[in-house]
């Protein structure tokens, strides 16, 4: 056999096991290229936890909920505005979900007066004595802004302007 013949041998018995004529990687004995594995994030874990543990407890949607308040302790209340609202009335439970935030209860005082409850209450009327004194204390404030008025001497006036 010479040189070409065995080269033309080669080609084609390459070219029979990989399907081409090109000397390409991956046929018989070669390694399995591992699938690359997407991670899911553990914020989507913990709410797909969630959502399973919600369909156990039979949980349904409230439609049509503007907003809900949580007041807290501290005078701070946990204000959710279009929340997603589910309540499992077996379980006793309600779940309120969706962007909040945490304000002081004076920020929201003119429109959430009819949810105070008789604790909100007394912390308003906290608020309402600590606003009154400091607004007797601007109106003392205002009495101290005549500095630059000299104070009146005892005496008459005339007197001294015509000594002079």
């Amino acid at each position: 056999m010479s040189e070409s013949e065995l080269a033309a041998a080669r080609a084609k018995m390459i070219a029979k096991r990989f399907g081409g004529t090109t000397t390409s990687t991956g046929g018989k004995g070669t390694i399995r290229r591992k699938k690359k594995v997407t991670s899911r994030s553990t914020a989507a874990q913990s709410d797909a936890k969630l959502g399973v543990a919600l369909k156990k407890l039979g949980a349904t949607n409230i439609p049509g909920i503007e907003e809900v308040n949580f007041f807290k302790e501290d005078g701070k209340v946990i204000h959710f505005v279009n929340p997603r609202v589910q309540a499992s009335i077996q379980a006793n439970t309600y779940i309120i979900s969706g962007p909040n935030e945490t304000k002081p209860l004076q920020d929201l005082l003119p429109s959430i007066v009819s949810q105070l409850g008789m604790d909100n209450i007394s912390q308003l009327q906290n608020f309402a004595a600590s606003a009154a004194g400091n607004a007797g204390a601007i109106v003392n404030n205002d009495d101290d802004d005549d500095d630059d008025v000299p104070d009146l001497v005892a005496g008459n006036f005339e007197e001294i302007s015509e000594e002079k």
